[in-house]
């Protein structure tokens, strides 16, 4: 991480809620072509999040506490906030003097941008304009939200109108917090009347049949970017009379996770892709 500061853009994906056995068997099954192209060997790899729900888990990873490899550690991490008698800040961490990684990179010369999704980046209320509000400028609009069959189509077209907006000369950090596979997702359904296991799985094949233009977008600037995509949480629909999240369920604290660097040319050009030419 020490040797990519600088010289790479970052983008950071959260897939709301996304479980993990969901994302590996729809990857095993070829629901998921996309990601699975993406993915370093095609595959998820299986971690433990910080927390169990949205505003926690993003603040915990703000701060350099990603999710955890399932395996025995201590596990080194990425980058981490100074802070005495870390012991998983390995050789190769990115230290930063600040208290989150977000003005950590704005201190090192990238401009941080923010689109959100779901309500606790909405900046709606004093609450939902916490994590928004570490970003030198932060997007979100009713379209990006839960409610929004197309929400993750509208995240892309505004990030294809801020992109060029960034000075060529600067580092970017792009974080995109995508609300599709959280509740309500019985839309993607086609006939479902409620939210399921099944319909979840049906917002990640959305989710993936346009994630090839947010790494093209990512890319567009000419700059190789680490990227980062992974869940904040899974969700429960049922399994031992648990719904939802924020309980400490299987289910809900085991992730899916996934870094590797993209590099400039390699998804094409955001047009190529579909829905690049709608309006959010």
């Amino acid at each position: 991480m020490k040797e990519l500061i600088g010289s790479h853009d970052l983008l950071f994906v959260t897939l709301d809620t996304l479980r993990y056995d969901v994302a590996v068997e729809l990857a095993a099954a070829g629901r998921t072509p996309n990601l699975v192209r993406a993915l370093p060997g095609g595959t998820w790899e299986r971690r433990h999040s910080p927390a169990s729900f949205t505003y926690a888990a993003h603040q915990a990873f703000f701060a350099g506490f990603l999710p955890t490899p399932t395996g025995p550690g201590p596990h080194p991490r990425l980058f981490a906030a100074a802070f005495p008698g870390s012991e998983t800040t390995g050789d190769q961490t990115w230290t930063f003097d600040a208290p989150d990684v977000v003005r950590g990179l704005a201190d090192a010369g990238y401009h941080t941008v923010c689109v959100g999704g779901v309500g606790f980046f909405n900046q709606r209320s004093p609450l939902g304009g916490v994590l928004p509000g570490l970003f030198a400028e932060a997007h979100w609009e009713s379209e990006f939200g839960v409610s929004a069959p197309h929400c993750f189509e509208a995240q892309l077209d505004r990030v294809s109108t801020v992109l060029p907006t960034v000075p060529d000369e600067k580092p970017l950090f792009l974080f995109v917090n995508v609300a599709a596979i959280h509740q309500p997702n019985r839309h993607y359904l086609p006939g479902a009347d409620r939210d399921t296991r099944e319909s979840h799985a049906a917002a990640l094949e959305y989710v993936d049949r346009h994630i090839g233009r947010l790494f093209a977008l990512a890319t567009s600037r000419g700059r190789p970017c680490l990227t980062l995509v992974c869940s904040d949480h899974g969700t429960a629909y049922g399994e031992e009379g648990h719904s939802g999240h924020r309980l400490g369920h299987e289910v809900v604290w085991t992730v899916p996770y996934g870094q590797f660097v993209l590099e400039p040319g390699d998804w094409g050009k955001p047009g190529d892709w579909p829905g690049s030419e709608q309006p959010g």
